[in-house]
């Protein structure tokens, strides 16, 4: 149930992203139409290369291409809390920071999620075991089931909120990686390039935070009992 209810939460979340119009250099970027794209790295190259030549209207256009990316995975990761928009926007100005020492060692995307997931482990750090607060009610009420029974949405939710208020007491970077194996489906290697870590660091990250989650949905079913 924990993989499917924090995957199924994810999901409806992307999709609520796609809705969103999220400002950013430039123009207001239509979020439905701004997306990062496995295939993208020819384009990064280009925009790249514009950027460091001191073209202005590449940076928005790297932005467009990633932000959405960006936003989805920092509501995986921290879930639906007010700062996502401020950590998104943290994100690439560290980007823009870094571009002119960029020299393709990495795509594009690589980089922009390096940075994603540093940020967001720093603001779980920041926060260390104190509840976040969720501001968007969708992010239960969607997964409940509009269509099921009353009773039912009740105790999903309960369930999912339990579920964000174990994963908060976990230590950042196994609740990273433990995130971006069960929700992201990625392996240990793609993982250990985004955290900098070893896949073997990464799969005992994994292993452990899977471990400490599921003792602490134990303890509190134990205490509802």
């Amino acid at each position: 149930m924990t993989a499917r209810a924090i995957a199924a939460a994810s999901a409806r979340a992307n999709r609520r992203a796609s809705d969103r119009t999220i400002e950013g250099p430039g123009d207001e970027v239509p979020a439905g139409e701004a997306q990062c794209e496995p295939d993208g790295g020819a384009a990064d190259v280009v925009l790249i290369a514009r950027h460091q030549a001191g073209d202005p209207e590449a940076f928005p256009a790297i932005y467009r291409n990633h932000v959405v990316a960006v936003y989805r995975r920092l509501t995986r990761i921290l879930g639906p809390i007010a700062e996502r928009e401020d950590i998104v926007q943290d994100v690439f100005l560290a980007l823009h920071r870094a571009l002119p020492r960029f020299r393709g060692d990495a795509q594009l995307t690589t980089l922009v999620h390096r940075i994603a997931i540093n940020r967001a482990y720093e603001h779980l750090r920041r926060q260390s075991r104190r509840p976040a607060r969720l501001v968007d009610g969708w992010f239960f009420d969607d997964v409940a089931g509009v269509h099921s029974s009353p009773e039912h949405q009740s105790a999903a939710r309960e369930d999912l909120a339990r579920v964000a208020s174990c994963l908060a007491r976990i230590k950042p970077k196994k609740r990273i990686a433990l995130l971006l194996r069960v929700v992201d489906g990625l392996s240990f290697e793609d993982i250990a390039k985004l955290v900098d870590a070893t896949p073997e660091a990464v799969a005992k990250r994994v292993q452990h935070g899977q471990r400490e989650l599921d003792a602490l949905l134990a303890r509190a079913e134990r205490r509802r009992a």
